[in-house]
């Protein structure tokens, strides 16, 4: 592969508009982009807001507390902040500019307003409409498939803007993605190509890893590793990927580099590859490429698998710093596909209730399971074709899981919700 071919360029634009930065948890920021652009639609300040949404937004936002609300959780208060003081230029970092002072702002409007949501099932698995109101005026604003891709806007009951009929937006063609292709990028890519990406997602994640260690977020789980097991790099990895969970989900206002919507799948393709880098005095050039093996398989799986699923994201992103663990081991491609197999073969079937503080202990679990199946790759151990999902392709493994995570589990996705909102 050379930098001039397409499929070169295609794999460096998908990560840079995969790993990109957002502040807090990613479906209740969604509904706030969504709020605070059609409160810029309407004009003025709404005395009503419904909120329309796919199952598995509301799954992942019912638990998780909405950065720079004071503690606040939830649909309601993600579309408060988002009207009364969301920046809509700011994507996904819609909520950042929120001062202290506008804390009471936000629920006092809480208090006062109408805030109705209602789950809507259009075959989506990411559907996501604000629509507001104020007397007589009316807007709408609804985002499908991944966080800021915004379909369609309404005023006063008239689109203005429908990319599903008039439009249609362009990304790189996920298509060419598979492990071959990966791992030969990964062995050719200049750097320079891919090391303001990639470093900004190290500075922003190892920030709130940190934070998350030295503060008191949630169950605490990623210090609490620490302080249990010991430095070893192996308690390291997986303690510091949690601690960026801890801090994340428990409403801390730093930002995070994602990977494919999710800034849990962003820490943990990236922290537990840092921690094994730093442990084995990797070079700068070694970190890097071992973080684009991990990013671009962790894309690579969930373009299959969809944007949200039933099936845990720790599952894809911790298989993504297996295989790149590995390549810091000094593996070659087949101990590469030996670890993915081996995490397909152990994690497959961990569901997904949702996004909330406690996902650090999936990330935890997943972590471990990347650095047990990284060992035994590297000591010629892969569980084979005859066991399981696992087939003699990789390639073709992956799309066994995905499958079982995108067609096999849906009915479990929805005994999930609905256990979740009986509660």
């Amino acid at each position: 592969m050379k930098r001039e071919d397409n499929i070169y360029q295609i794999y460096v634009q998908i990560l840079k508009e995969e790993l990109v930065t957002a502040m807090g948890c990613t479906e209740p920021i969604a509904i706030s982009y969504a709020a605070a652009k059609a409160r810029a639609v309407l004009g003025e300040l709404p005395e009503k807001i419904v909120v329309k949404a796919s199952g598995s937004i509301i799954k992942n936002v019912k638990s998780v507390v909405v950065p720079n609300t004071g503690g606040l959780r939830g649909i309601e208060a993600a579309a408060a902040a988002g009207v009364v003081c969301g920046n809509e230029n700011k994507k996904l970092e819609v909520l950042s500019e929120i001062e202290s002072e506008d804390i009471e702002r936000i629920k006092g409007y809480l208090g006062q307003a109408d805030i109705k949501v209602e789950y809507q099932e259009t075959g989506r698995t990411f559907d996501l409409s604000v629509c507001v109101y104020k007397e007589h005026s009316q807007a709408s604003v609804r985002i499908t498939d991944y966080h800021t891709n915004i379909v369609q806007i309404e005023k006063n009951w008239k689109f203005i803007r429908d990319v599903l009929k008039d439009e249609k937006i362009e990304k790189a063609n996920r298509d060419v993605l598979s492990m071959e292709n990966i791992w030969e990028f990964v062995r050719c890519a200049d750097i320079e190509d891919v090391k303001e990406t990639l470093d900004k997602q190290i500075e922003c994640n190892m920030k709130i890893a940190r934070e998350g260690i030295r503060g008191n977020y949630g169950a605490n789980i990623g210090s609490i590793l620490l302080k249990m097991e010991g430095d070893a790099v192996q308690v390291r990895a997986k303690a510091m990927a949690a601690a960026g969970s801890d801090a994340r989900m428990n409403g801390c206002g730093l930002p995070v580099v994602i990977n494919s919507g999710s800034g849990n799948q962003g820490i943990t393709a990236t922290m537990p590859v840092v921690s094994f880098a730093a442990d084995m005095e990797a070079s700068e050039e070694q970190t890097i490429r071992a973080l684009v093996l991990s990013h671009l398989t962790s894309i690579y799986i969930k373009q299959s698998l969809g944007r949200l699923s039933a099936l845990c994201g720790c599952v894809v992103a911790s298989t993504g710093a297996s295989a790149a663990i590995v390549y810091l081991m000094g593996g070659g491609f087949a101990e590469v596909c030996a670890a993915v197999k081996n995490m397909v073969a152990n994690l497959t079937g961990m569901i997904c209730d949702g996004a909330k503080p406690s996902c650090a202990l999936k990330i935890s679990s997943g972590v471990s399971t990347a650095m047990m199946s990284a060992m035994l790759a590297m000591n010629g151990k892969c569980v084979t074709s005859t066991e399981g999902i696992i087939s003699d392709d990789v390639d073709a493994t992956i799309h066994n899981l995905t499958s079982i995570g995108r067609e096999a589990m849906t009915e479990t996705d929805r005994l999930v919700l609905q256990i979740m909102t009986s509660k």
